[in-house]
């Protein structure tokens, strides 16, 4: 029998653009390595303080107007008192407290349990950093 808990890290090239990054493939390959079409939770956790975790749709467009939600409530400008990196990496560190850092979801038969149109992403728009690390966590049901 699978472990009660399990962990796995991936490693993420985002680039150096602004990108949102689904992980959706990712988090069922892992699930179907580890779950035992148990029950459970998945977390997904980003141990970066520049990045986050969206549950949200892609290729629609709801990507792209993500990104533009988060230009418009953090511009990248020299308004920020963080100012390392590139002009408006200040907006980078407030990111998490608006797009988490984690999400937890629910796991039924060793399949995430997504809405039809539901993604896991990392949102990263820190371009100072284009490699990302992402700990996928499986804790199985008793």
């Amino acid at each position: 029998m699978p472990d009660a808990f399990t962990t796995h890290v991936l490693h993420v090239a985002s680039g150096s653009v602004e990108r949102i990054v689904d992980l959706t493939d990712d988090c069922q390959a892992f699930l179907a390595q580890v779950s035992g079409d148990r029950d459970g939770l998945l977390n997904i956790f980003v141990p970066h303080a520049t990045a986050g975790i969206a549950v949200i749709e892609t290729g629609a467009g709801s990507d792209d107007d993500l990104l533009a939600a988060l230009h418009s409530l953090l511009p990248a400008d020299d308004r920020w008192q963080h100012r390392h990196g590139s002009p408006g990496h200040g907006r980078d560190h407030v990111l998490p407290a608006i797009v988490p850092p984690h999400a937890t979801l629910p796991v039924v038969g060793g399949r995430l349990e997504l809405g039809t149109w539901q993604s896991v992403c990392l949102v990263d728009t820190n371009k100072d950093s284009p490699e990302r690390k992402v700990r996928l966590s499986f804790l199985a049901g008793s």
